[in-house]
């Protein structure tokens, strides 16, 4: 049950920040956005920093490895943003569901991870899934998609880094360090399309610096409390709340075989991560004496 409501938490904080992205998509450049966002960032996270009373939460020995994944984050939340404008977001939503398929890409050959059955069918179908959303026997397949699997990619290699990161760094800080090194990228990016918000969009920028914090926060509680199958099943939840968001409130039009594809690209990544309940029953049985 804990679980389920992080979760909760989770779906709202990323819908509500995908409609904050397109309400600022027209008037507000990306790279502005994703500025105000990490400068949002660096006053939560150093909040709740000096609160808990740990400053060597300000501190790292793995400066580079942040270095690189505060790039690669940039790049994907870039492109997410972009996508967001250009894009239904029923489908932007559905082709960000193919990062765990880069990311096991980049496992296997990166990190030199075995290949095994349920990999290879987890990305088979991963791809079979993406072909449906994409849908190119019946148009041109449309750029601005291109440019939203361009970002998922660069969020699976944002997991990477995080998952080396984890090892030796509080959450805090790596939060920490992301907005620190991505706050200038973004200024530099935006300052010549620079634009004074006015109420309403700051409104929708204070949102947007919100939610992208409490939608990683409210996963990773989610995580530490069930099963990644569990969360993962969750989160799908997602796509049919961002596509009703969409419908009604942007007159998008809803497209069966994108939820088909984005239901195969799910059914891939439990496979992938779901336990081998089979080979542990076939493991010989320590006796106890």
């Amino acid at each position: 049950m804990g679980a389920f409501v992080w979760m909760i938490g989770a779906l709202f904080s990323f819908c509500v920040m995908a409609v904050a992205a397109r309400e600022l998509s027209a008037d507000i450049s990306t790279a502005q956005t994703l500025f105000v966002r990490s400068v949002i960032g660096i006053i939560i996270v150093s909040s709740l920093i000096f609160r808990k009373g740990d400053l060597s939460l300000f501190r790292t020995k793995r400066i580079g490895l942040h270095v690189g994944r505060g790039l690669c984050h940039f790049v994907g939340q870039y492109g997410w943003f972009v996508s967001i404008g250009l894009l239904p977001l029923a489908q932007v939503f559905a082709l960000e569901f193919t990062t765990p398929l880069w990311t096991l890409i980049i496992a296997s050959i990166f990190l030199k991870e075995s290949p095994t059955l349920k990999k290879a069918a987890a990305i088979v179908l991963g791809f079979g899934g993406v072909y449906l959303i994409l849908d190119p026997g019946r148009d041109i397949i449309d750029p601005a998609s291109l440019i939203m699997i361009v970002a998922a990619i660069f969020f699976s290699l944002t997991f990477v880094c995080s998952k080396a990161l984890s090892r030796t760094e509080h959450p805090l800080t790596v939060l920490f360090f992301m907005c620190v090194i991505q706050a200038p990228i973004g200024l530099a990016l935006g300052l010549k399309s620079f634009v004074v918000p006015n109420s309403m969009q700051c409104a929708w920028l204070l949102l947007v610096g919100v939610t992208s914090l409490t939608g990683h926060f409210c996963i990773s509680s989610a995580m530490a409390k069930a099963d990644a199958s569990v969360v993962v099943t969750l989160d799908f939840l997602r796509l049919p709340l961002i596509t009703a968001v969409g419908v009604i409130g942007y007159q998008e039009p809803f497209k069966p075989m994108l939820v088909v594809g984005a239901g195969l690209m799910l059914i891939g990544n439990l496979i992938n991560i779901y336990p081998n309940r089979a080979a542990s029953l076939l493991k010989p049985q320590r006796q106890e004496n």
